[in-house]
C-alpha cells in the first residue's frame, strides 16, 4: 500500500514500503519534513513529471568507511596531488553539476528545481554538505549528501575528470566524521570501492545509534 501524504508532518512506518521501496507520495520538501524523512531511513526520489515520491528500500546499499577499497591506480592519483578537495565551498555549484551530468540509462535528471532549492536551504541550515574536487582551480568533481548524526546519506556525485568523484568519496570516508555512508542506489563503481547491501533493520539500528 502506498500512502498519500498531506500537510501533516508524518510518515508511515518504513517497513510498510512496497517491494521496490516506494513508501509514500505527496507532501512537500520543507526542511522539517526532509529531516524527519532521513532520520527514519526515507528519502525523496522522483522527476518533474511525477509528484514527490518517498522511498525506504528493504535493503540499503552502504559503505563503511573502514571497509573502503582504494585501487593501486587510485592510490597513485592520491599521491600525485593532482586534485585538491574542499568541503562546503560551493554547494550550489555541486548540486547544479550533479543535476546536469548525463547518467547512463537515465533520461534527464531526478534532481528537480524544487529539490535543488530544498537541499540548498538544508545546506544553509547545516544539515547537507558538499565535497568539491578541484583541478587547477576548476571544479571537476564532487558529491553532496545529508548528515544524520555520524551517517552520511549520499545524494549524488559528478565527475568531469577521471577519478574526480572517487577522490571526493575517499576524502569523505577518510575524514573521520562518519561511521556509515548510505549510497542509496547500487552501482558497480561503488561496489568496487567496498559498498554492499545490508537489511533495513540493520540500517535503521545504525541510523538510530548514530543520530542519538
Amino acid at each position: 500500500m502506498i500512502f498519500k501524504l498531506d500537510e501533516r508532518l508524518i510518515f508511515p512506518k518504513p517497513d510498510l514500503a512496497e517491494p521496490d521501496g516506494l513508501l509514500a507520495i505527496g507532501g512537500n520538501l520543507s526542511p522539517e519534513r526532509l529531516l524527519m524523512a532521513y532520520s527514519h531511513g526515507i528519502f525523496p526520489w522522483y522527476s518533474e513529471e511525477t509528484p514527490i515520491l518517498w522511498y525506504s528500500p528493504h535493503e540499503r546499499f552502504v559503505l563503511y568507511p573502514p571497509e573502503l577499497r582504494i585501487s593501486k591506480s587510485m592510490r597513485q592519483v592520491l599521491r600525485s596531488g593532482k586534485f585538491n578537495v574542499t568541503v562546503n565551498r560551493c554547494f550550489a555549484d555541486v548540486i547544479e553539476a550533479c543535476s546536469a551530468v548525463p547518467r547512463e540509462g537515465q533520461d534527464g535528471t531526478w534532481i528537480t528545481a524544487d529539490m535543488k532549492q530544498a537541499y540548498i536551504k538544508l545546506h544553509r541550515l547545516g544539515f547537507v554538505h558538499s565535497y568539491e574536487v578541484w583541478q587547477q582551480n576548476e571544479l571537476v568533481g564532487g558529491l553532496y549528501g545529508v548528515q544524520v548524526g555520524r551517517v552520511f546519506c549520499g545524494e549524488s556525485m559528478f565527475s568531469r575528470a577521471s577519478n574526480a568523484s572517487k577522490m571526493a568519496l575517499i576524502t569523505l570516508c577518510q575524514s573521520g566524521q562518519y561511521d556509515l555512508v548510505d549510497c542509496q542506489v547500487h552501482t558497480e563503481h561503488l561496489e568496487s570501492m567496498g559498498a554492499h547491501f545490508i537489511s533495513r533493520d540493520t540500517y535503521m539500528a545504525l541510523l538510530q545509534d548514530n543520530s542519538a
